[in-house]
Parts: C-alpha cells; sequence; structure tokens
C-alpha cells in the first residue's frame, strides 16, 4: 500500500514556481523557499539562462528561480521577520540536480598542482661539479635515441596493421586463388 503526502498549503502566497528544468518547487506548498527574478542587467541575465540549461527561452516579469540553486554565501537572509531574502549583486545559480545540488571541487592550477624543485642559491659552480656534469652521457641524445627507436616500432607496426586489413577485406580476390571456394560462395 502506497503512502500518499498532503502538503500543507502556504497561506497568503501566489504560485511562484521554479523554472530550472527538473525542479518542482513551488511557493504554493513551501514558504521556505525564496523565489527570484532574472537580473535585468543583460550579461548577467544571459549567465542565468545558461547556467540553468535553457535554450531559447523567453523571459517574463513572472519567470522565477528558487533559492536552492544559489550558494548560501549568494543569498541574503532579512534583516526582520517580514523582509525578503535577496541575493547579492553578480550572483549566479549554481546548485541543480544534475551536478547533486553541490559545486565541483575548485581545480588548481598547473603552476599550484606541479612539484617544482626549490631554487637554488646563486652561488658559482666549482670546477670539480663541472667535471662530473659533463662525465655523464648527454640526456638530450639518449631521448632522441628513444624517439628514433619508437618511431620505427610506430612504423612497423603500422605495415602489420595495414597487412592485416589487406587480408581481412571481403570480396572475390580472397577467393580467387581456389575454384571451390568461389564456387562455394557464389552457389
Amino acid at each position: 500500500m502506497k503512502k500518499r503526502f498532503k502538503y500543507q498549503r502556504s497561506i497568503g502566497t501566489t504560485a511562484e514556481h521554479c523554472c530550472v528544468p527538473m525542479c518542482q518547487a513551488s511557493a504554493k506548498y513551501n514558504n521556505v523557499l525564496s523565489f527570484h527574478t532574472f537580473p535585468t542587467d543583460e550579461e548577467l541575465r544571459r549567465k542565468w539562462v545558461v547556467a540553468i540549461r535553457r535554450d531559447d527561452f523567453m523571459i517574463t516579469p513572472h519567470i522565477r528561480v528558487c533559492s536552492r540553486h544559489f550558494k548560501k554565501e549568494d543569498v541574503c537572509e532579512p534583516a526582520s521577520e517580514k523582509g525578503r531574502r535577496l541575493l547579492k549583486k553578480g550572483a549566479i545559480p549554481a546548485l541543480f540536480e544534475w551536478n547533486n545540488f553541490s559545486l565541483p571541487p575548485v581545480r588548481t592550477s598547473v603552476w599550484e598542482r606541479r612539484d617544482r624543485p626549490l631554487p637554488l642559491e646563486d652561488h658559482a659552480p666549482d670546477q670539480d661539479e663541472v667535471m662530473e656534469e659533463d662525465s655523464g652521457p648527454d640526456p638530450a641524445s639518449a631521448i632522441a635515441a628513444e624517439n628514433t627507436a619508437l618511431r620505427e616500432e610506430v612504423r612497423l607496426l603500422r605495415e602489420q596493421v595495414e597487412s592485416l586489413t589487406m587480408k581481412q577485406r571481403f570480396g572475390i580476390h580472397r577467393f580467387a586463388a581456389s575454384d571451390k571456394d568461389i564456387r562455394f560462395f557464389t552457389r
């Protein structure tokens, strides 16, 4: 047996609905949420439309976005009990059902992720240090030799793939060597 829940209707509210896809919030049965109109600034309005993923969307004065799509720091709580919740200037909806009402983790830049060696102190290298550095094999030539070997390996693999695809192609040339095969496939 299914349980059915009845929502208690809010008194004195208009029938405002959220325009975000997959959001069924309504002021009719929810007095905790606040509903915000689209901004008048064209650039900010365009950002809202992109954020809520609505193409060819006609915005009227009665179109609203509910407060559950904004970060807590973007919503200013009212000073008095009868006051209204307002959005901070430049707030853009970011919490949706498709991102599980959470923000993605902040990506660090490449420079913050990469472990870099600590800067060495400025000093002139000793003669012994210069001799030790020059005594080993040149790393650039070793890398160039490895690169050449890998290119040759790739070339050989490509030739093998091409020969296999030529053998596996379906056509009369596969059966031209045998009269028995031609009679079998042509009946």
